[in-house]
């Protein structure tokens, strides 16, 4: 306590010594000089007056401009009204362009049935609003014109010791001996019978459907072969 009177004490000592000292100076000043700085400093309370009545003036504008302003959401309802779509609209077309996108990358076949709903997709209105368009009309179609497709079908020469059960699981074709009637109908104008095929006929294998695969790797898990007979 007694430390913090010290403090004042002193404080009110420094302070007294500069009122004394600006009396002493403001004394000295001629009184064209006191006029001169009253005038100074009337000018300048005028000019900050000026001023702050002109920034008053602009945050009086900006208020007026700032109500009269859309909310983000009106903004976003009117853009989804120039397309005629609603939030949900846009909502079931996002999950759209996500599902195709997703179809894009994985590349699922076939290519033709993506490039259709990628079509039906350019061909909606909403595929004109920003968030969408550079992806639909841009990016998904770049991904699909990059996508070499695997050809439908691929032609095999029979050699001597095939036959349809080989062909069908060689890895180059099925890797799967049950598939073997893929072949058999994709080439019946070549094949009378199943087990007879001869060296340098040349056969259509196509590809498999994913239910064929299924189908045929099914098979393939349930075989059990005969037992041996002693």
């Amino acid at each position: 306590m007694k430390l913090n009177k010290y403090f004042a004490g002193i404080f009110t000592l420094l302070l007294f010594l500069a009122v004394s000292v600006s009396a002493q100076e403001n004394k000295e000043m001629t009184e064209e000089e006191w006029q001169a700085e009253m005038n100074r400093l009337t000018q300048k309370k005028a000019d900050l007056t000026s001023e702050l009545n002109g920034l008053q003036n602009d945050i009086n504008t900006l208020k007026t401009r700032f109500a009269g302003m859309q909310t983000y959401e009106e903004c976003v309802d009117e853009a989804y009204a120039l397309v005629g779509a609603t939030s949900a609209d846009v909502e079931a077309f996002k999950q759209k362009v996500d599902a195709l996108n997703a179809k894009i990358q994985a590349q699922e076949p076939a290519k033709a049935d993506r490039q259709a709903e990628l079509d039906a997709l350019k061909a909606n209105k909403i595929s004109a609003l920003p968030m969408f368009y550079d992806k639909v009309h841009n990016q998904m179609q770049r991904a699909l014109d990059a996508w070499q497709e695997a050809p439908k079908e691929v032609l095999y020469t029979v050699v001597k010791g095939d036959h349809l059960w080989k062909i069908a699981g060689k890895k180059e074709h099925y890797a799967n001996s049950f598939a073997w009637p893929k072949i058999y109908q994709a080439n019946r104008d070549q094949i009378k019978n199943p087990d007879l095929i001869y060296p340098n006929q040349s056969f259509k294998i196509p590809n498999l459907t994913d239910e064929e695969k299924a189908h045929y790797d099914k098979a393939r898990q349930n075989y059990k072969p005969a037992p041996l007979q002693n």
